[in-house]
């Protein structure tokens, strides 16, 4: 009998820049975008990114978010186009893509303005599952109770931070693929998927590293890699009843992500 995966999401996300910038105007550190997309790899694929604001206020951020392949959409200044330009680019592109793209079926909104609660409604009816994230400080409670999910960047930052195994087991020169392997099953367990095949497990490293290969590390399968980590005492593995794959049922890498 064939595996039975997870349907893998698709996601776009839209980033109202100027709204998260409230959000760290108290704040001594900077935004990162990278938190917020590897915890968006998690969900599924993210093929649209596209972020929106008056640059020229927000210069060191425009090289960092290229880096990260989001597009950049120009806002002039408010003065000229008017209070709300952004988030009526945003919430038109964002509806543009619901109709055209019928593929894409998970909308992130990046921000924490209630102006876009009607977005987030709109999205629903037509069947899409919307995920929010944003700060704490400039965060609108009907925003986010209106999606399906939402994420405070607060927490990503924590999660990220408690994701590491400094096991002492771990070879240097596998400790990459080990890490990357780690933070998939958890990934994947925080999501929700109920059997943890090789594939889904493989599939889901290569989303967050799409240049990802056991081969460069030595291994000739993936089923390889798994049985070394497995015999290091750091992951717990069953074979498939019915297809003889590895399966994978509990992580022991000693350090435990904080339950939100």
């Amino acid at each position: 009998m064939a595996q039975i995966l997870p349907t893998q999401r698709n996601l776009a996300v839209f980033i109202d820049f100027e709204n998260l910038a409230l959000g760290f105007q108290e704040k001594s550190q900077s935004f990162d975008i990278s938190r917020v997309l590897d915890r968006l790899l998690d969900k599924g694929k993210v093929i649209v990114k596209i972020a929106y604001a008056d640059w020229s206020r927000f210069r060191r951020y425009t090289g960092i978010l290229h880096e990260a392949g989001v597009e950049l959409i120009e806002i002039p200044k408010r003065g000229v186009s008017g209070k709300n330009s952004a988030d009526i680019r945003l919430v038109v592109d964002g509806m543009e893509l619901c109709h055209t793209k019928p593929h894409v079926d998970t909308f992130v909104v990046v921000s924490g303005d209630s102006d876009f609660t009607p977005l987030v409604s709109k999205l629903k009816e037509n069947g899409k599952h919307v995920i929010g994230v944003g700060m704490r400080a400039s965060t609108s409670d009907l925003l986010a109770q209106n999606c399906d999910e939402f994420l405070y960047y607060e927490d990503l930052t924590t999660e990220t931070k408690e994701r590491g195994t400094s096991s002492s087991s771990i070879p240097d020169d596998k400790r990459e693929a080990w890490t990357l392997l780690f933070d998939a099953v958890r990934a994947l367990q925080r999501e929700g998927a109920e059997v943890l095949y090789a594939s889904l497990v493989k599939d889901t490293m290569r989303r967050k590293r799409p240049s990802f290969s056991e081969s460069a590390y030595g291994y000739d399968s993936f089923s390889d890699l798994l049985e070394d980590v497995r015999d290091a005492g750091l992951v717990e593995l069953r074979e498939h009843e019915r297809s003889g794959t590895w399966v994978v049922t509990a992580l022991k890498t000693g350090r435990r992500r904080r339950r939100r």
